[in-house]
């Protein structure tokens, strides 16, 4: 909430931060243009992959919004945005690919997805009170509430960094499962790769951004100086 040298570290992550947003957004508006030649929708896609992986219990839904594609590991749905469900371009194919890579994870217990999975109460608690434990910490003389605050901000940056394991996994994973079975040409492999590499490259941005903060926090106690 206020400016202190320590700041500056940060300026990076957040350029990137802010450059991986437009990305995304202007790749996935770029090759949602593009109609595949196989004229599939994402949501026939996805109810395809999932039938043929013998996952016939999970259930593909509409879900509004833009990119707000997600699978929810407890119902087992997999959830298309309006720009994805009924869309038969490449960029609508690639995120459904990618959401059954996730279905895919959950199925055979990808490991990463597990650890993700068990950590998110404690990283959504971690999100909401450190700041607050830091900051009274840190403005009212307390700094073991400070270096509390702190610590437990450190499941939030566990949680961003495990994250990208198991983004990246599901990505490959839906360019696997798009070749093998016909889905897509190799000519369109391509513009796939671009629209998963760019929303990637959000999950780094947010993971970086976390890490640099946890830096500056540590910084600012005192943690690197000299005893």
């Amino acid at each position: 909430m206020f400016w202190d040298p320590t700041m500056i570290i940060l300026i990076p992550a957040l350029i990137l931060a802010g450059w991986a947003q437009v990305k995304v957004q202007s790749t996935f508006s770029k090759y949602s243009k593009v109609a595949s030649s196989r004229r599939i929708t994402g949501a026939e896609l996805a109810a395809t992959l999932l039938r043929r992986g013998g996952l016939h219990a999970v259930r593909v839904e509409r879900i509004p919004g833009n990119l707000t594609d997600h699978y929810d590991p407890r119902s087992k749905v997999l959830r298309l945005s309006d720009s994805v469900y009924d869309n038969n371009s490449v960029a609508a194919l690639g995120v459904a690919a990618h959401e059954v890579g996730h279905a895919f994870q959950h199925e055979t217990k990808y490991l990463p997805l597990g650890i993700r999975n068990a950590i998110v109460p404690v990283a959504s608690f971690a999100s909401s009170a450190s700041f607050p434990l830091i900051l009274i910490g840190l403005l009212f003389g307390f700094p073991d509430l400070a270096v509390i605050g702190v610590f437990i901000f450190t499941a939030v940056v566990a949680f961003q960094l495990i994250t990208l394991p198991v983004e990246f996994n599901a990505s490959s994973r839906a360019v696997a499962l798009l070749q093998s079975g016909g889905h897509i040409t190799s000519q369109e492999v391509p513009l796939v790769k671009k629209v998963l590499g760019a929303a990637a490259l959000t999950y780094v941005a947010a993971a970086l951004v976390s890490f640099l903060n946890l830096v500056r926090f540590l910084l600012i106690l005192g943690v690197f100086g000299d005893e």
